[in-house]
């Protein structure tokens, strides 16, 4: 007995030791990395280079703080990619750059918005405008990089490529049904007739309001798509509604024939192509550079006249993601991080103007409440600017009802003016399918309110719905108060509706149509400044954070994906279900989906 506990305890501390031998390797490889990637040289950029763009991660708003961006870590890939951001000010800096003959849009998953999508198809064509050249080229076009791919001077296919031209269309996976067969009923309380957030829970099939509303602005977003692509391709716009109403392009030899693309060319072809347009002989290798490494670049050949040494500043603070109490993070917006990073910028005498950027579906309230005021005293000492993304909806909406101006793309999603809230009996779930009864006691009629284990009283639900009531009326008194409306107008357009960018403008929930860009410009003007330095807020997560963050989520994401396939969306959605139910929620219904 006394040589097994000395073999037990020798060989727990041996694991000690060989755990702290490991912590400490790793430490010193993050160390190396960190270190390695603060000191990294710019990127040089050849005579006659092009640039290479290829989407193939998701783009996000910022680019991400990440020195481990590329490696590959016990088995998991953290893959580099690179924001909004940086996507629009590389285009506009290769435009000026006179090493860069031209841009090579290459094969692309498109997994971003819409509005992302037409910010990067907008900076190529005013990029055009340097007389340089953009060339497309994909094997497979998805409708999304095609619309993108018609800002090119020539879009190619490969011969034996896939192209999608067969129009959008919008799926809600319904779960009343699955909630039947477990025994839990979702108990809604909501004001708006076309809040359809909670439909799922409560439907098996879209409601005739949100039926409506999603053919309305869905039908908003595909005459933008084909309008855009009508304008660059000189195709006739019912000619375009045609050809995917009929089918009519099943190959890339019918896209080329009804004038979709420009040519039918393999990989090599184009290379070839591009090393004409370069002056590059087609022996020698073609000069590139990537997208994401001309971030880093410091070419003398870039004139630039927008560099100034001024003590000016425009404020970027960017609110990306559901809106949450707490902090959040870069991909979420807590109304502790976003409401410090408004509060800061507005008592810094050197920021002299505020664009806050938002791309939220919404979320909590009371969160959304939180930031909004925050917008409201800026807006008292300085100028703000809002500048909305892909989605700016519901509680998204509300932080920017309050700004001076608001600038959205036309295939933003927005308004969503309503208020839910959530609760589940799940009575029969534990009583009928599980066995489970609860008893207790309470010293007041409505001390156990909020109770999953039963049904709610009509007292307790007029209580709830109250709540709701009163977030509602604070959220039409914030929007007419802010958009210079009635309440009762607020109301008209209100009722949880969504709106595209398009729709927004001619009902007075946004000022103008613009990317960022514009709205930097227009805060700029208001705050009557010439010369200013943009500065980003709020600070982004440390490397040590993300590590922990990251690849613990990345691990987890793989794993459920790998196991539940298709089904991974829906997973999303129900764990949603269950994120929501606990405060009073302003956002979109669960999934666009847009296909």
């Amino acid at each position: 007995m006394k040589q097994f506990f000395k073999f037990v305890l020798a060989s727990m501390l041996g694991v000690f030791i060989m755990g702290i031998i490991v912590v400490l390797i790793l430490a010193a490889v993050i160390a190396g990395v960190v270190s390695s990637a603060g000191s990294e040289k710019s990127t040089d950029v050849e005579p006659n280079s092009i640039m290479h763009m290829a989407f193939t991660t998701p783009i996000t708003e910022r680019t991400p703080n990440n020195p481990l961006a590329g490696l590959s870590f016990l088995g998991l890939n953290s893959e580099k990619s690179i924001g909004l951001n940086d996507i629009l000010a590389n285009i506009k800096k290769a435009k000026k750059d006179g090493n860069i003959k031209g841009i090579f849009l290459d094969e692309s998953y498109m997994s971003s918005g819409q509005a992302t999508t037409e910010e990067i198809r907008n900076a190529l064509i005013d990029f055009k405008k340097s007389k340089k050249f953009v060339i497309a080229y994909s094997e497979v076009y998805t409708q999304g990089f095609y619309y993108l791919a018609t800002a090119a001077d020539k879009v190619y296919i490969n011969p034996k490529g896939i192209f999608e031209f067969t129009g959008f269309s919008s799926q809600t996976t319904f779960l009343k049904g699955a909630l039947d067969k477990l025994g839990i009923e979702a108990q809604i309380i909501k004001v708006g007739t076309f809040k359809s957030a909670v439909e799922p829970l409560v439907l098996t099939k879209m409601s005739d309001p949100n039926r409506l509303q999603v053919t309305s602005y869905l039908g908003s977003l595909y005459d933008h798509f084909l309008t855009g692509i009508s304008k660059s391709r000189g195709i006739n716009k019912d000619s375009l509604f045609n050809y995917a109403n009929e089918g009519s392009v099943q190959f890339p030899e019918d896209a080329l024939r009804l004038k979709l693309v420009d040519g039918l060319k393999y990989k090599d072809e184009i290379l070839d192509d591009l090393k004409t347009r370069t002056g590059t002989p087609l022996k020698s290798n073609l000069a590139s550079v990537e997208l994401g490494d001309y971030t880093k670049s410091k070419s003398d050949n870039v004139k630039d006249d927008d560099d100034d040494a001024s003590s000016n500043r425009i404020a970027i603070v960017y609110a990306n993601g559901e809106i949450t109490g707490g902090d959040g993070d870069d991909n979420s917006i807590g109304s502790e991080r976003i409401s410090r990073a408004i509060r800061k910028v507005r008592l810094d005498n050197k920021v002299k103007a505020v664009v806050l950027r938002v791309n939220s579906p919404g979320g909590s309230s009371l969160a959304s409440d939180v930031i909004w005021r925050e917008v409201a005293l800026t807006k008292k000492v300085k100028p703000i600017i809002v500048s909305m993304g892909d989605y700016a909806a519901s509680g998204g909406y509300y932080i920017s009802c309050a700004a001076d101006s608001i600038f959205a793309e036309p295939n933003t999603i927005t308004g969503s003016i309503g208020i839910f809230a959530i609760l589940p009996n799940m009575q029969k779930l534990f009583n009928d399918k599980l066995g489970v009864t609860f008893d207790g006691v309470k010293t007041g009629k409505y001390a156990d309110l909020g109770d999953i284990s039963r049904p709610l009283s009509p007292e307790e639900r007029a209580i709830l719905q109250n709540n709701v009531n009163h977030g509602y009326d604070d959220f039409t008194k914030a929007v007419a108060a802010g958009r210079g409306k009635t309440q009762e107008y607020i109301n008209s357009i209100g009722q949880g509706r969504v709106w595209t960018g398009a729709q927004a403008i001619k009902i007075g929930l946004v000022d103008r149509l613009g990317n960022i860009n514009d709205a930097v410009a227009s805060a700029a003007k208001k705050a009557k400044l010439k010369n200013y330095n943009l500065v980003a807020y709020p600070e982004q997560k440390s490397i040590f954070n993300q590590i922990d963050g990251d690849l613990t989520s990345q691990m987890r994401t793989k794993m459920m994906q790998s196991e539940l396939g298709d089904n991974y969306r829906v997973y999303m959605q129900i764990k949603g279900i269950t994120q929501i139910m606990r405060t009073p929620q302003a956002r979109l219904p669960y999934d666009i989906v847009i296909k």
